[in-house]
C-alpha cells in the first residue's frame, strides 16, 4: 500500500509538495469523520502538515489554496493504470516465458526496492530494472541513459471531426510537406520573436509550410519550415536523454 501511494502521489507530500523527507499515510476525509481506508481515500503528507490537518476536512484545511485542493481532490480518483495492467499480466507473461524452457528469474518489488536502497541508487525506472532479483553488487556505468518512448505512426483517421464526432474537413493523403514529415525530430533556430532562441522537439507539419513544434518544455508556433534543421527522421519513437544522476 505504501509503495503504491508513493508512486501515485510522486513521493512528495500532497499538501506543500515537499519531497526527500519522511512522509505518512493520511487520510483525505478523516476516518473520525466517516472517511474510509480506501485507497482513493489515502494520501502522503509530511509530519507537519499531517499535524496542521488533524481531523480536519481537507476542504477546510485547503479552503486558502483551491489550486492544491482540486488537483488533490482529481488525483485521488485516478488508479495507477500501468501498475493494474502489469499486475493482471505478469503471471501470464511468467508462464510463457517458462514454456520456453530457458532459465527464468524473478524477484518481488520488496527485493528490488532493497537492492535499491541498499546500493545507495536514486529511484528511477531504469534503475530499478538493474535492481530486479537477487544481486550482490552493482556497476553503474552511464549517469544518463538515452529514454525511448513509443509514439506510434500517426493516425489513419480519414477526416477531422468536431466534439460530436462529425467531419468537418478532409485530411491531405500527403505526409511530407517541404522535406519534413509530422513526427520529425528537429532542430529550429529563430532569430526574433517571442520565441527567439534554439528549440529542439517534434515537428506538426502543415501544407502552408509554417509548422507546430512540440518540445519538453510546451509548443513552439507558429514557424516557417525555413527555420527548422532535421535531426531524425520519425520512426515511431521519441528520444531523449535523462537528467543526470545525483550521486
Amino acid at each position: 500500500m505504501r509503495e503504491y501511494l508513493l508512486e501515485k502521489w510522486g513521493r512528495k507530500c500532497a499538501y506543500c509538495g515537499a519531497g526527500n523527507i519522511s512522509l505518512e499515510i493520511e487520510h483525505i476525509h478523516p476516518k473520525s469523520r466517516g472517511g474510509s481506508n480506501r485507497v482513493s481515500n489515502l494520501t502522503l503528507a509530511c509530519h507537519a502538515c499531517n499535524q496542521a490537518k488533524g481531523n480536519r476536512d481537507v476542504k477546510d484545511f485547503l479552503a486558502d489554496q483551491p489550486d492544491v485542493l482540486a488537483c488533490i481532490l482529481k488525483q485521488a480518483k485516478q488508479p495507477l493504470k500501468d501498475a493494474a495492467a502489469v499486475n493482471s499480466t505478469r503471471w501470464a507473461l511468467y508462464n510463457r516465458l517458462q514454456a520456453t524452457g530457458l532459465p527464468v528469474e524473478v524477484g518481488t518489488g520488496g527485493r528490488t526496492k532493497f537492492n535499491r536502497t541498499r546500493l545507495n541508487l536514486p529511484k528511477t525506472h531504469w534503475l530499478d530494472a538493474a535492481c530486479v532479483g537477487v544481486m550482490e553488487a552493482l556497476r553503474v556505468l552511464i549517469t544518463q541513459p538515452l529514454l525511448i518512448t513509443a509514439k506510434g505512426w500517426g493516425t489513419r483517421q480519414m477526416c477531422f471531426t468536431n466534439k460530436y464526432g462529425f467531419p468537418i474537413r478532409h485530411r491531405t493523403r500527403q505526409k511530407s510537406f517541404f522535406g519534413f514529415q509530422s513526427g520529425d525530430m528537429v532542430r529550429a533556430i529563430l532569430p526574433t520573436g517571442k520565441f527567439a532562441g534554439v528549440h529542439v522537439g517534434r515537428v506538426v507539419v502543415r501544407a502552408t509550410g509554417v509548422f507546430e513544434m512540440v518540445t519538453s518544455k510546451g509548443k513552439v508556433s507558429p514557424v516557417r519550415h525555413k527555420y527548422y534543421e532535421l535531426i531524425h527522421k520519425v520512426d515511431g519513437y521519441s528520444y531523449a536523454v535523462s537528467p543526470p544522476l545525483s550521486n
